[in-house]
């Protein structure tokens, strides 16, 4: 079976879901047979929809740098009578497309920033960049908006046809692997009058989940040191080194972890280690990621990485000039009605049925990243994920679409 198919279940799930609220009151006869229309819209858009993927794939663009990703989908969503926003939340690459009146007011997202150094040809299972050390979708972000666009014309149609009310809002996910953009919609208030949001992220199978689905939060912060500079070699006693100061940091952090709950995450990049070995760094900064999975513990590790990012000033004579945060992820909470009526959905449209180049390539990709028992693609349909007692939490990924559920 081709992906089209597969993009197309996915697009008919959502579509199904986002006919029931307009018709709440109507007969189940009539919803099954507007429903039918629905899947008849996304089957003719399917190539459409495969464009979009693939033209998102070859874009491969950092978070805040979505040009022209974000260029191509609004004019898509032009083309199709969607009034569009640009620069949502003073965020460049960030926009809110519009079309309906009244409620129910549904707002559908997902996200579309790549990964640095993931550039790959697609359909090849081992690593072949397209373009050595650029930047690339390593983990769906071109598949989610477009599948989201296609279920959004399918229902506009319908609605257009049927003269039902009801507004779709569709907004893109910006700069997702930096946890850098949702928190600022939110406060925008691109959600303040939205009934139901929606949100899809690709997966190993067809699911949605309520309550605490599991995984972390997150803060993003970058710690900044400021020293004395002088030539490493002729008078290196004059010098009070930031690039020392960071890198003790790290050492002190990296002592601590084993004594830190076993569901937290935590990782760092240096972004300014000076600018070469014969003069000692004036600046130099971190990066961390703190995750855990309640909001109380991420500020408690944050707390911690404050208190060693001054001992290591301490210890180096130098100042810690800057303690930035860059963005965060509020732990995810999701709604049990607006799962439960999205489950009934996926059960209806059921997974694709894979071919043998599918589960072939599928099990190549596993093998490849060190899987012993290939599996290949998923055959059976999962379960409705109904949330993670915080006790059973083992920590994990993270996501921002958290600040969206509580709000």
């Amino acid at each position: 079976m081709s992906p089209i198919r597969a993009r197309v279940r996915v697009a008919l799930a959502l579509a199904a879901f986002l006919l029931l609220p307009s018709l709440a009151a109507a007969q189940d006869a009539r919803l099954a047979a507007l429903k039918q229309e629905v899947e008849r819209e996304i089957g003719g858009m399917a190539k459409l929809t495969q464009e979009m993927v693939d033209m998102v794939f070859s874009f491969g663009e950092l978070g805040f740098q979505e040009v022209e990703t974000s260029r191509y989908l609004t004019g898509i969503l032009r083309q199709h009578g969607f009034a569009v926003e640009v620069g949502t939340a003073d965020i460049p690459t960030a926009w809110v497309a519009r079309w309906g009146r009244g409620k129910p007011v549904i707002a559908l997202g997902s996200d579309i920033d790549g990964i640095p150094q993931s550039s790959q040809r697609p359909g090849v299972s081992y690593h072949s960049p397209l373009v050595e050390g650029a930047p690339g979708h390593g983990e769906g972000h071109n598949t989610g908006l477009p599948v989201v666009i296609t279920a959004a014309i399918a229902v506009k149609r319908v609605m257009e046809r049927e003269g039902l009310s009801g507004t779709l809002v569709i907004w893109p996910g910006v700069a997702e692997e930096q946890l850098g953009a949702k928190a600022h919609l939110v406060r925008a208030g691109v959600f303040k009058d939205a009934d139901a949001a929606i949100f899809t992220h690709v997966a190993s199978n067809l699911n949605t989940s309520y309550a605490n689905e599991g995984g972390t939060g997150l803060v993003s912060v970058e710690f900044t040191f400021k020293g004395e500079t002088a030539h490493s070699a002729g008078s290196p006693w004059r010098g009070k080194s930031a690039l020392d100061a960071v890198e003790l940091m790290n050492v002190g952090w990296n002592f601590r972890r084993e004594h830190l709950r076993i569901n937290q995450r935590s990782h760092y990049v240096i972004t300014d280690g000076g600018d070469q070995p014969n003069v000692v760094p004036r600046t130099a900064r971190v990066w961390y990621y703190f995750r855990e999975i309640t909001y109380p513990r991420i500020k408690e590790m944050f707390a911690i990485g404050q208190q060693m990012a001054e001992g290591a000033a301490l210890m180096t004579g130098t100042t810690l000039e800057r303690v930035r945060v860059l963005g965060s992820a509020w732990p995810r909470h999701f709604n049990k009605p607006v799962a439960e009526a999205m489950y009934a959905n996926i059960r209806t449209v059921g997974l694709p049925a894979w071919d043998e180049k599918d589960q072939a390539l599928a099990k190549a990709v596993q093998q490849e990243v060190g899987n012993s028992n290939p599996r290949g693609l998923e055959t059976s349909l999962d379960s409705l994920n109904r949330g993670i007692p915080d006790e059973r939490n083992t920590g994990g990924g993270s996501d921002d679409i958290g600040d969206i559920s509580w709000n």
